[in-house]
C-alpha cells in the first residue's frame, strides 16, 4: 500500500517545502550521460520509490540531484500519482506501478534499493519483501503503527545486516552537526548528571474529512495521520521527532509511561488523539516530560528538547538552535538551518556511500525502532490514562488492523 508522506513545517514550513519551490529546486536536476561526482552512469544505484506523493517526490528530486542514483521505478497506490512522478523523472511507463500490488511489482523490477515513503502501516510488509529480495532499504519514520510492525522491522533489519544490505532510517535531527556535538558534549558531562528531559512537538492538524466506503480517501494528503492504524497517530508520526532526540540524549529506553491525551481538532473523523501530555520514566530515575498539540490555532511549529542537568542545560530546536548554558561553562552551538531538506540530503548521501562502500552496520535502525516503540508506549498510556510499562506493551503485542476491502489490486 502506498501514498504520500510525513509532513510538517520547519522554518520554511516542511509541507510547503515539499509542495513548492524547494522540491522544484531538486526535481529537474536529472543526471546527464556523464559522471556526477565521478560516478559513471552504469554504476549508479538503481532506485525505486514506493510512495511518490509529496515527500516521495521530494526524495526523487534529491536522488536525481545527487547523481549517484538512477530512478528506475516508481510505485503509488494512485495511478495518476505514479504516472505524474514517472513523467517528471523520466521513468519508463512499464516501471510506473499502481494499486495494492504496486510495491510488490517494484521490488521485482530489478532495482538495487527501495525507498519507502508511504503511510507507516505499509512498512513492515514492504520492508520484508524488499529485504528478502536482496535490496537495500531507505525508509521514512515512524517504522510502524504497532508493536508487531516494529518487531518485524527489527527482525528484517537484522537480516539485512547479516546479508550485507544497507538499511537506513531517515531521521533528520541525527544528521545535524550541532545536534551531534551537543548530545556528545552532554554525554561527556558538560551539564553534569541529567535530572530531567523535556520535549515538545507543536503543529497544525491535517485534513480529516468524513470517511467513505473504503479507506482509499484516507491514503492521501496526510489524512492518514488522523488514523492510528494507518499512520500511528499524531504522536507516533510527528511527536516522534522530539521524543527521538530525548532518547538520543538519554541513551536508553523508558521503562514506563503515564499521561493523558484527547482529541481537540474540529470535526474529527479519524481516531488519533491530537493533544498529549506524557511522562516517561527510565530505570535510573530519569524523567522525560513530553507535550504536544496539533490544532489549527496559529501556534508556531516547534520540535524542541531540553536536557536539564545539575550544572547546566542543553537546548535543541528543529527550527531554531542548539546550545549549552552552564554554571561553569557553556557552548555557543549554532543555528539549525533547513533541517527538513538538509537532513534528507545528508541521509541520501550517507546511504549512497554505505551501498557503494559495502558498509552494512546499519546504526540508524535500533534507535529508530526504539523511538517508534516509545511513542507507541506513550500513545497507549495516554489514551488509557494509566501507567503502562514497556514490558507490558511488548507482551500485549497488539496489532492494529487495516481494512483493505474494496481497494484496487
Amino acid at each position: 500500500m502506498l501514498q504520500t508522506v510525513n509532513g510538517s513545517k520547519a522554518g520554511l514550513r516542511r509541507r510547503d517545502f515539499i509542495a513548492g519551490a524547494g522540491a522544484a529546486a531538486f526535481s529537474f536536476l536529472l543526471v546527464g550521460p556523464s559522471a556526477v561526482r565521478g560516478t559513471a552512469v552504469n554504476s549508479r544505484i538503481r532506485a525505486g520509490i514506493v510512495g511518490v506523493g509529496q515527500r516521495g517526490t521530494m526524495i526523487a528530486g534529491m536522488l536525481a540531484a545527487h547523481g549517484g542514483y538512477e530512478l528506475a521505478a516508481v510505485a503509488d497506490y494512485f495511478e495518476p500519482v505514479a504516472r505524474a512522478a514517472g513523467e517528471r523523472f523520466g521513468v519508463p511507463e512499464a516501471r510506473r506501478f499502481s494499486g495494492l500490488s504496486a510495491s510488490e511489482k517494484l521490488v521485482a523490477s530489478g532495482v538495487d534499493a527501495v525507498f519507502l515513503e508511504t503511510p507507516p502501516y505499509c512498512f513492515p510488509e514492504h520492508v520484508e519483501a524488499a529485504v528478502k529480495a536482496g535490496h537495500h532499504v531507505y525508509i521514512a519514520k515512524p517504522l510502524g503503527c504497532d508493536v508487531p510492525g516494529c518487531l518485524k522491522i527489527s527482525e528484517m533489519a537484522k537480516r539485512a545486516t547479516a546479508s550485507k544490505q544497507v538499511f537506513l532510517v531517515d531521521f533528520q535531527t541525527r544528521t545535524d552537526p550541532f545536534f551531534i556535538e551537543g548530545v556528545q558534549r552532554v554525554r561527556d558531562g558538560a551539564i553534569g548528571p541529567i535530572a530531567m528531559l523535556s520535549s515538545e512537538y507543536n503543529d497544525e492538524s491535517f485534513s480529516d474529512p468524513p470517511r467513505t466506503a473504503t479507506i482509499e480517501s484516507r491514503l492521501q494528503q496526510l489524512i492518514w495521520v488522523n488514523d492510528e492504524a494507518l499512520g500511528g497517530s499524531y504522536l507516533v508520526n510527528a511527536g516522534i521527532h522530539a521524543i527521538d532526540v530525548a532518547l538520543w540524549i538519554a541513551g536508553q529506553m523508558p521503562v514506563s509511561a503515564m499521561g493523558a491525551s484527547r482529541i481537540g481538532r474540529a470535526d474529527p473523523h479519524g481516531d488519533s488523539h491530537d493533544v498529549y501530555s506524557i511522562t516517561y520514566e527510565f530505570a535510573d530515575g530519569l524523567i522525560l516530560n513530553h507535550r504536544g498539540e496539533h490544532l489549527k490555532n496559529r501556534f508556531e511549529f516547534r520540535s524542541d528538547c531540553f536536557a536539564q542537568g545539575r550544572d547546566g542545560y542543553l537546548e535543541t530546536g528543529y527550527t531554531t538552535r542548539v546550545r549549552i548554558l552552564g554554571n561553569r561553562a557553556g557552548w555557543r552551538g549554532g543555528d539549525v538551518v533547513e533541517l527538513y531538506p538538509n537532513g534528507a540530503i545528508r541521509n541520501i548521501d550517507a546511504f549512497h556511500k554505505c551501498v557503494t562502500d559495502g558498509v552494512c552496520d546499519n546504526p540508524t535502525v535500533e534507535p529508530s525502532v526504539n523511538a517508534t516503540l516509545a511513542t507507541i508506549l506513550g500513545r497507549e498510556a495516554a489514551r488509557r490514562r494509566t501507567k503502562l510499562t514497556l514490558d507490558e506493551l511488548i507482551r500485549e503485542n497488539r496489532r492494529l488492523e487495516v481494512d483493505l476491502t474494496g481497494l484496487k489490486a
